[in-house]
């Protein structure tokens, strides 16, 4: 596995790219921290070397909530509904792109969504974890057998229809999340930025697969 191919996938079919903040400070962090474990204690300046390792950190974690600010923003104005996928992210945290998932930070990205769903009117909906999302045909809803990580597109056995993993499961979220809102009778609010009619009402997303 080679970590996360992309942040998030939306119903529409667009792949919003990982910005791995983490990853590519990574050359910087480890220098930092090898020049802090380098000063013995009582040494002259260790306070200075590690104020730097924790700016280091610091800007990452900054530039990671400002990318989650603006897509949840985004998503947020131009839609009435959206629907997320609701993982395992601590059992995730556990496998072997365990980095990669901590760099997305899909909790966080999920808790903005959550918020700015309730101060704009929005309905926010999360899918169950246990729902076929990327076995299930998002043109014929034909249910088909598991799939290895490694297989990104295949045929729909039934009709046809190429899938691709992860707009499928995306397209299915959107699918659940419209029969959610409609079994509950949930009302979307008049938001202080409301969509606009000719824009798409709602939205499926899910985070990203590991890539293999």
């Amino acid at each position: 596995m080679k970590g996360l191919a992309h942040f998030a996938i939306l119903s529409d079919g667009r792949k919003v790219d990982s910005p791995r903040f983490l990853r590519r400070a990574e050359k910087k962090l480890k220098k930092a921290q090898r020049e802090l474990s380098r000063r013995q204690k009582g040494s002259r300046n260790p306070e200075k070397v590690r104020l730097k390792v924790a700016r280091a950190h610091a800007q990452v974690a900054d530039a990671r909530r400002e990318f989650h600010h603006q897509l949840s923003t985004e998503l947020i104005r131009e839609n009435q509904a959206i629907g997320v996928e609701d993982l395992a992210v601590k059992a995730l945290a556990r496998t072997r792109p365990a980095k990669s998932v901590h760099d997305a930070g899909w909790s966080q990205f999920v808790a903005m969504l959550e918020y700015k769903a309730e101060r704009y009117g929005r309905t926010l909906v999360k899918i169950g974890r246990f729902m076929p999302t990327s076995r299930t045909c998002s043109v014929c809803d034909t249910v088909d057998g598991p799939k290895p990580l490694n297989a990104r597109e295949w045929p729909c056995p039934a009709c046809g229809s190429v899938l691709d993993r992860d707009v499928n499961s995306a397209r299915n979220v959107k699918k659940a999340a419209g029969l959610a809102v409609s079994a509950c009778g949930v009302q979307v609010g008049p938001g202080v930025t409301p969509a606009q009619r000719d824009e798409a009402g709602s939205h499926g997303f899910t985070p990203g697969s590991p890539a293999a």
